[in-house]
Formats: C-alpha cells, sequence, structure tokens
C-alpha cells in the first residue's frame, strides 16, 4: 500500500498546531492571506514583526527541507503561465471572500464559524471544478 497520504495527514496537523498556537498566543485568527495583506496595505503596523516573521518561515523554511526530502514529487504544472495565472486566481479569491484556506477553512470550521464552512465549500467546489475544467477539458494541467 502506498502511504503517501502520511505526508497530507502530517502537514495537516502541522497546520492545526500552529493554528491553535497563534490563537492561544495573540488571540487572533491564522489566516495567510489576512496576515500577508496586512503588510500589503499597511494596516499590520502594529504587529509588523510577527507579520514578518510569519511570512519569513512561510519563504525559509521550504528550502531547508529540500535535503531531507529531496526526491518528493508536487505534480506542479510546468507551464509557467498557469502557474502565474493560478497564483493570481488564489489572490483575487482571498480578496473576495475575505480570507483563504487557513483563515476560513482551518480556523473558520474549527470555530464552527457558519461563514467559515460557506467559505469553505465554495473553495472546494472551484477547486474541483477547475480540475475538472483544465485537467480534463482543457489538458493544461
Amino acid at each position: 500500500m502506498h502511504q503517501d497520504w502520511i505526508w497530507g495527514l502530517v502537514g495537516g496537523l502541522m497546520i492545526g498546531a500552529a493554528a491553535g498556537i497563534f490563537l492561544l498566543i495573540n488571540g487572533r485568527i491564522m489566516g495567510a492571506s489576512g496576515i500577508i495583506g496586512g503588510l500589503v496595505d499597511g494596516s499590520g503596523r502594529d504587529n509588523l514583526s510577527e507579520r514578518v516573521a510569519f511570512l519569513g518561515g512561510l519563504v525559509a523554511v521550504p528550502p531547508l527541507l529540500v535535503p531531507l526530502y529531496s526526491n518528493v514529487d508536487t505534480h506542479v504544472s510546468q507551464t509557467i503561465w498557469v502557474l502565474i495565472l493560478a497564483g493570481l486566481l488564489v489572490g483575487a479569491g482571498t480578496r473576495i471572500a475575505n480570507g483563504c484556506t487557513s483563515g476560513h477553512g482551518v480556523c473558520g470550521i474549527s470555530r464552527f464559524s457558519l461563514r467559515g464552512i460557506v467559505a469553505t465549500a465554495f473553495y472546494l467546489l472551484g477547486g474541483a471544478l477547475s480540475l475538472v475544467v483544465f485537467r480534463h477539458i482543457l489538458g493544461v494541467i
């Protein structure tokens, strides 16, 4: 039996633990788009160092793990315009939904937030539709 699912479980546990620790220590939701958005629009000046540290961890940790997991296949598209378009669509979606999957999905659902549950349902639906269109109909991913 192939054991790749274990990495999803480990990653989910790590994200959930980080969200819980962030909430307990700071009293705020760990939504990546909100943390980064506060840096971009200047609304997060009061906790700038915390936001920069969070962003620094997002950027710095994956390259540090490459020597340990150099044989990982992420199945990311090699088509650069697909990656750019996907990034722009994710960014636009997080602004429209007032949050991202870490804010709504991990933190919102765990707090039984109706807004988080509805947003996550739409994220999943949008992801499924995107997969059908871009992989099975257009064949670009």
